[in-house]
């Protein structure tokens, strides 16, 4: 009703078109860059490796991931190549990709 009224109150005027393409342009820009970089960033947890190791395993939320690099990680490799339950046994291979299987001894 008040369009009616007052014809010139729908209308934007050439200024705040502008600063509406302008701000428009740039959520755009920042939309599509987040978009970019959530798909080309770099993994940290994507595999074990260089002193790191990370375990993908069963959780009643879905999925939980054990991430340990350093000295953690070599206290618990050490620790998987002892023990026999099922978080050892999915370690193993994930610390061997790390470089951190216990030494082998031979005769």
């Amino acid at each position: 009703m008040y369009a009616r009224t007052n014809p010139g109150a729908g209308r934007l005027t050439p200024r705040r078109r502008r600063i509406l393409a302008i701000v428009g342009a740039g959520v755009i820009l920042i939309l599509g860059g987040l978009g970019v970089w959530g798909a080309l960033a770099p993994d940290t947890y994507a595999g074990s490796g260089h002193g790191c190791v990370n375990v993908t395993l069963a959780s009643s939320t879905g999925g939980a991931t054990l991430h340990y690099c350093g000295s953690a990680a070599r206290s618990f490799c050490r620790a998987a190549f002892q023990a026999r339950d099922q978080i050892s046994l999915r370690a193993r291979p994930q610390c061997v990709l790390a470089g951190l299987a216990p030494a082998a001894t031979g005769p």
